[in-house]
């Protein structure tokens, strides 16, 4: 998978369907998927989705490079660095490579997340 910052850089992303079967399962059926970049203070980098899915092995807290899904929203979330969050989430993957990258992004920026397919 590729967590694309349109214009900026690509990030090798990996989504663990064992983390979260149901819930990995409807974002991979999805894909590809965009949206406008939002920062929620200086952790969590996230984009809503047109995905309704219920919380799935919920938690609340997360690593830097962690990848979840905020069912509530619709939103799927990058962290930036190691978060405490209020509501829970599904975790559903991690960020591989090239995770500073994100500290680069703007509001209002496009990310898109697809399949790697070379």
């Amino acid at each position: 998978m590729i967590l694309e910052i349109r214009g900026k850089a690509k990030i090798s992303c990996d989504l663990k369907r064992h983390l979260s079967p149901r819930t990995v399962g409807t974002i991979m059926r999805s894909l590809p998927l965009e949206g406008h970049a939002h920062l929620l203070g200086k952790s969590i980098l996230y984009f809503e989705s047109n995905i309704d899915s219920g919380i799935e092995r919920s938690r609340t807290e997360f690593k830097k490079g962690d990848v979840a899904f905020l069912p509530s929203a619709g939103s799927l979330c990058f962290f930036l660095n190691d978060a405490v969050f209020a509501k829970a989430m599904t975790l559903i993957g991690k960020l591989s490579e090239n995770i500073d990258a994100l500290k680069d992004v703007k509001s209002g920026d496009v990310l898109c997340i697809y399949e790697d397919t070379a």
